[in-house]
């Protein structure tokens, strides 16, 4: 006998992710950014990272049996209203992550695709590459390359605004509803300035570049703010420019803690009031 889940009276998102053990990025950051946006945070991990500020030490994936257990668990129980993926690690997590969310016929889902760093550096092997291409960019509502990553699905160079708008639009053919290509790792007056395609019409997204060496997580961010705003029903580009909006704020109030890149500061409200005495 089928559970169905009861309706809630907050909607729900759910992270399916690594975990970063210095609380800026992956899991960490999605469910801060959920709750920022009252928005119930759920997770499945991929994998557990030790890392800080200065980088990462290592990488440990979980068992793909465990990141799907972990996805049923919390569909068939609770209901999730958005989905939002970021670190999947291997072609194996992707591969069985992407069955398992079309068999549980999710459809809202925001694709971070992981594969290369802002700063150029390749974090998956090529073959899990192909794998997040051909199996689960397709489910996508929205996806969410950076510029690195937005090279490889698109197999070309992007050194210029009309090269990342025609990025978009050769990732858009491999199946998401939208795609968003992320300007964080462009130069000069194109840093941060994101291209937005959804089969019909062309956006360029700019908001105010913030200066700060303390950027850690914004991917993560970004893309699980535009599932908690789908998750509360708004439409993919409203969603993905009040997410736009919220990290630039995040940016404004990020955290210089450790001896490295810092976080964004995702409940910045509260680091402008004082804490509360005991």
């Amino acid at each position: 006998m089928t559970h169905v889940p009861s309706p809630t009276a907050i909607p729900v998102a759910l992270t399916v992710a690594g975990s970063d053990s210095g609380g800026g990025a992956g899991i960490q950051a999605d469910l801060r950014t959920f709750a920022f946006h009252q928005v119930h945070g759920t997770s499945a991990l991929t994998c557990v990272t030790a890392q800080n500020t200065l980088g990462v030490s290592r990488v440990d994936a979980l068992p793909p049996e465990s990141v799907v257990a972990q996805i049923q668990a919390v569909v068939t129980d609770i209901g999730v209203q958005a989905v939002k993926t970021g670190m999947l690690l291997n072609g194996e997590i992707i591969a069985n992550v992407a069955a398992t969310l079309a068999a549980l016929s999710l459809t809202t889902v925001v694709v971070d695709p992981v594969m290369v760093s802002r700063t150029g550096a390749q974090l998956i092997a090529d073959d899990a590459i192909a794998t997040l291409r051909q199996t689960l960019l397709p489910l996508a509502t929205i996806a969410t390359p950076n510029r690195y990553e937005a090279q490889i699905l698109a197999n070309m160079e992007i050194q210029t605004l009309e090269a990342m708008q025609t990025a978009a639009q050769r990732i858009h053919q491999l199946g998401p509803q939208a795609v968003l290509v992320k300007g964080g790792g462009m130069a000069g007056d194109l840093r941060g300035v994101d291209v937005w395609f959804d089969g019909d019409t062309l956006h360029v997204l700019q908001t105010q570049c913030v200066a700060t060496p303390h950027t850690h997580g914004t991917g993560c961010t970004l893309s699980a703010a535009i599932a908690a705003n789908l998750a509360l029903g708004r439409a993919p580009l409203v969603a993905t420019q009040n997410a736009k909006a919220y990290v630039t704020q995040a940016l404004h109030h990020a955290l210089a803690i450790g001896q490295g890149q810092g976080p964004v500061g995702h409940f910045f409200p509260l680091l402008t009031q004082p804490p509360q005495s005991a």
